[in-house]
């Protein structure tokens, strides 16, 4: 059977990993975020400009 101090100690490494977890999975969610926006506004930008004809290789 397990001695009461090493679930104690299992469990408060447990919750801090969890925690850890927690702002990783944050981070990575604003880091996600952040690159949506920044790949709409470079695909509003791309669309906004005017066809160059040149462009196609011709």
């Amino acid at each position: 059977m397990t001695a009461p101090e090493d679930l104690q100690r299992e469990n408060l490494y447990l919750r801090q990993r969890v925690a850890q977890l927690q702002s990783d999975v944050t981070d990575i969610s604003a880091e996600a975020g952040r690159l949506r926006e920044e790949l709409e506004r470079l695909h509003g930008r791309r669309a906004m400009r005017p066809p160059n004809p040149l462009g196609s290789g011709q």
